[in-house]
């Protein structure tokens, strides 16, 4: 718990924020990581230093250390782009002082990528900026190659010790390439995430009845068009318009919040009743669309009768008063001759004439 303590407190302290508005808390935090890390191998080189009794490039380590833990403070007090620029040159300057004393062997001159990197991930847009940096980048490289490649170091290592700060050069720069890219790419996988569930929500608010959860009248007649276009549907389907009987009666008697919950109580009733037969809508105002795929009128009517007989024993409770409705149904089969149109005007058209009949009916 004590640890825990403490890593939590030094996390808090590397992740703490520029005193600067608008400028970006995910770069600083990334520079005083990789400081970190260039620390810890100058630290690990010392003590090798030490180990091996080589005064001469402990001295070296220790004023990189030095440099570093200097930028390290100062990230706290400078604007970010200004310590994104001192980290910029004070590795630069270290690759170029490395390699100078070492020779090319030792690999120090990878982390010009780490510098390339962390550049493209952390300027926006800026591409005619980037595309320069990268150039002098490999421009650099390509001097340090031609001119230290065969070159005899001042300071000469042994296979050995060649050997080992290339294996120590090639883990930190994989290491600070893992932590740019994990800090950034999380950033970006987050943000694509909400961005792809923020879409889902603005599909399913355009194809659903805010009020009902049901489909509104556009999804309905999306999936009515697309039902019909699948020329392997040989059976056509059916639809059914219905009206919820005297329901301007119930906004204006009971007023209209109870009337959004007499709404949502139908369409809990369709949205159950059709779950494994078809589709249910909201077709506007106290109007709903019953979708049955791949089903005759006589299957249908069955299952409005079912439905119809649900609605009819529906009660909604208030405080102080309690009542029940009925449902007038229009029931009608596609019509393969004269299109979706048509069928939707014919059930329509049967919807009023059980109105005309006294209503809670089904008209096929």
């Amino acid at each position: 718990m004590k640890n825990g303590g403490i890593f939590r407190k030094f996390a808090e302290f590397v992740g703490k924020d520029t005193n600067s508005q608008n400028e970006s808390k995910k770069l600083i935090v990334v520079l005083r990581i990789l400081l970190l890390l260039i620390a810890f191998y100058c630290v690990l080189n010392s003590v090798i230093c030490v180990a091996t009794h080589d005064f001469s490039k402990l001295l070296i380590f220790i004023f990189f250390l030095a440099v570093n833990i200097g930028e390290f403070i100062l990230s706290y007090y400078f604007h970010t782009m200004t310590a994104f620029y001192v980290f910029n040159v004070g590795i630069l300057g270290w690759i170029l002082i490395m390699v100078h004393l070492f020779g090319w062997n030792i690999g120090v001159q990878h982390f010009l990528i780490v510098l390339m990197i962390l550049f493209f991930f952390s300027r926006y847009k800026q591409y005619a900026g980037k595309i320069f940096f990268a150039v002098a980048l490999c421009l650099i490289r390509i001097f340090l190659f031609y001119n230290y490649q065969n070159r005899v170091p001042n300071w000469q290592l042994s296979v050995l010790q060649e050997d080992f700060f290339q294996i120590i050069n090639t883990l930190m720069t994989f290491g600070c390439i893992s932590v740019i890219g994990f800090v950034f790419s999380n950033d970006v996988q987050e943000l694509e995430g909400k961005l792809v569930e923020y879409n889902n929500q603005l599909k399913k608010q355009a194809n659903t009845d805010t009020l009902t959860g049901l489909y509104n009248r556009r999804k309905a007649l999306e999936v009515m068009e697309r039902i019909c276009s699948n020329q392997l549907n040989h059976m056509g389907f059916c639809l059914s318009i219905c009206d919820i009987d005297f329901f301007k009666k119930v906004n204006d008697n009971y007023g209209h919040d109870v009337g959004d919950e007499v709404l949502k109580k139908v369409a809990d009733i369709l949205t159950e009743s059709m779950r494994e037969t078809g589709i249910a809508a909201r077709w506007g105002g106290e109007e709903f669309l019953l979708i049955f795929p791949e089903c005759n009128g006589d299957i249908a009517y069955t299952k409005l009768e079912d439905i119809r007989n649900k609605i009819k024993n529906m009660r909604v409770q208030e405080e102080t008063f309690e009542f029940g409705i009925t449902m007038t149904f229009g029931l009608a089969e596609y019509d393969f001759q004269n299109g979706l149109n048509a069928t939707l005007k014919e059930a329509d058209k049967k919807l009023y004439m059980g109105k005309e009949k006294g209503r809670d009916i089904i008209i096929y």
